[in-house]
């Protein structure tokens, strides 16, 4: 990777859950690297993996995500166009829509949800159980299980959460041609044209659900209803699409590693540890996401940046950083130390962490206690993964009981 040319980025669809080596040799070369990625102009930028870089740049407000109609680099031919979403503003306009739904996804508002979800998460397990195996445990259950739970956050229809799932899988899978473009752009104007009837509906008739939210701040005028809508898209998708492929992927890693199955059966007090490490450990993101804009000559890592420079970072990486996480390869749930960038670094860190985490300690926990025989009905070779997509993780689980 010291070739004077710097080298090609271009993420690919790996195995199962394999750690990707282009990242594997740039955490070893220097904390910041020269890029070039095979789309947009231009082509170079720099892309930090080591974990104080990452998290110097996603914090440092001379890094901007106003990227909206400015030509940059990008691992993707098409591009679905941007909308007012909070991921592409700067404080102080980020923090004034953030603040909108931070009470929904705060501590006491997290633990109101928990009740319900486990009933959710209950009647789901119950019907799998009754269906008999084997059975696919993504279908049954930790696919519709965050899909129910946004949708009550939300306050969306039961009839309509299925339209959600839909939705997320087409604009959050990349686009191979012109025709993926289209269908991406169509599905978020149909989740728009969603969110502003219930928001109209809320507005006559409140209820106790985040739309109802959302209707009041643009009625008082704290945010403008372009940015309620792409608020609500923004959450209703990912908060289907990265949960499913989270869950997904720690269920894949217990079924497929036995010390770590037997640890949390026989100490389920563990599960919050092994959700953490799990988090740290699986490269859940599909290569890097959006870039920030350098406002000023600024250093990092023992290189400058110059003005208007584009810089990516990658969580994934910093992740595997083994100065921070020594011998970061191996699953540890006893690890100590810094803690994990899987929600993100700064101002534009994840929007929900809490209510993600809940979700993923009900899941294992429950399955854990419900059915303790839990199983791969497959090889582990055998078990299909998603291609193209922004989180990893697989299409189904094949399991018995």
């Amino acid at each position: 990777m010291r070739d004077t040319a710097p080298p090609v980025y271009e993420a690919v669809d790996l195995p199962a859950l394999d750690f990707d080596p282009f990242l594997h040799e740039a955490l070893r070369e220097a904390p910041v690297i020269r890029v070039r990625l095979p789309h947009g102009t231009p082509g170079e930028c720099w892309l930090a993996t080591r974990y104080d870089a990452v998290r110097f740049v996603t914090s440092d407000p001379r890094f901007s995500r106003d990227i909206v109609g400015r030509p940059l680099p990008s691992m993707n031919r098409y591009l679905v166009p941007l909308d007012r979403a909070v991921s592409f503003v700067d404080p102080p306009d980020h923090t004034r829509v953030r603040s909108v739904v931070s009470s929904a996804f705060n501590r006491s508002g997290v633990a109101a949800l928990r009740p319900r979800a486990q009933t959710v998460l209950d009647d789901l397990i119950d019907r799998m159980v009754a269906s008999g195996p084997p059975a696919d445990l993504v279908r049954h259950v930790t696919s519709p299980f965050p899909l129910h739970v946004i949708g009550a956050v939300l306050g969306v229809p039961e009839a309509d959460r299925p339209r959600l799932r839909v939705w997320a899988d087409t604009v959050l899978t990349r686009a191979t041609d012109e025709a993926g473009v289209e269908r991406a752009r169509q599905a978020k104007e149909d989740a728009r044209a969603l969110f502003r009837r219930l928001a109209r509906e809320r507005r006559a008739r409140p209820q106790d659900d985040l739309m109802s939210t959302l209707a009041a701040a643009v009625a008082d005028g704290r945010i403008e209803e372009e940015e309620m809508l792409a608020l609500a898209v923004l959450t209703g998708l990912n908060g289907w699409h990265a949960v499913r492929n989270h869950t997904s992927n720690m269920m894949y890693v217990l079924l497929t590693d036995d010390s770590l199955m037997s640890r949390l059966r026989s100490d389920p007090g563990t599960v919050p540890a092994a959700v953490e490490e799990l988090l740290r450990w699986i490269p859940h993101k599909h290569g890097v996401g959006q870039p920030r804009v350098a406002t000023e000559d600024v250093e990092v890592g023992g290189v400058r940046i110059r003005r208007g420079e584009a810089v990516y970072v990658s969580y994934v990486a910093a992740n595997w950083d083994e100065s921070c996480h020594p011998e970061p390869d191996r699953i540890d749930i006893d690890r100590q130390g810094r803690p994990h960038l899987a929600f993100g670094h700064g101002p534009h860190h994840c929007v929900a962490p809490l209510l993600a985490r809940l979700e993923a300690e009900l899941l294992l926990t429950t399955l854990v206690d419900r059915l303790p025989d839990l199983r791969l009905a497959v090889d582990p070779g055998e078990v299909v993964w998603q291609r193209d997509v922004l989180i990893r993780g697989p299409v189904g689980l094949p399991v018995t009981w």
